[in-house]
């Protein structure tokens, strides 16, 4: 198996575990706040949804509710997309976090995380083993000078890292009732 054939399974793997909560979840879950500092999602006075968020390193750092981290997943995966594979990503992330909207209900957060699942995958299968030693679509991130091997293997940890804040939470909830 090849790194690539790795990071391809890895990103499966992981989608898969991330869906056994996406298909259960209700709005109720999305923005259930458990303990008094949440980061959350809210509706704008124009209908939009914004998202708590703060670039300052916070003491104690908010727990996010189920639908702040979907709104971070979608933000964090838009991003990366252009700057791996797209017209190119923003360093900005407070920039790019500003302008992140989260649309509002949870079949559609879904429907946009698929979508941005579907359009990662079919990068990741037009990708060579070559490529992931290039550093020409990666400047954006952490100062650059990492590998596209190196951020597709962070998305891959940034995501597992996101199914299990939202299974933790869905399941809190669950037992909750």
């Amino acid at each position: 198996m090849t790194e690539l054939d790795r990071i391809r399974w890895q990103f499966d793997l992981t989608w898969s575990l991330l869906t056994l909560h996406l298909d259960q979840l209700t709005d109720e879950d999305a923005l259930w706040e458990p303990v008094p500092n949440c980061w959350t999602v809210r509706p704008r006075p124009d209908g939009t949804w914004t998202a708590d968020f703060s670039m300052e390193e916070l003491d104690p750092i908010p727990l996010p509710t189920i639908g702040w981290v979907m709104w971070h997943m979608g933000m964090w995966w838009e991003n990366a997309y252009a700057g791996c594979f797209g017209d190119g990503a923003s360093a900005d992330w407070a920039a790019v976090a500003a302008a992140t909207t989260w649309p509002g209900d949870v079949r559609s957060a879904v429907t946009s995380l698929t979508g941005h699942h579907d359009r990662w995958r079919a990068a990741l299968d037009a990708l060579s083993d070559a490529d992931l030693d290039a550093t020409d679509r990666t400047g954006w991130f952490a100062e650059g000078g990492l590998t596209l091997g190196h951020v597709l293997a962070w998305a891959n940890v940034e995501l597992m890292k996101n199914a299990a804040e939202i299974g933790s939470l869905r399941l809190q909830r669950a037992n909750l009732r």
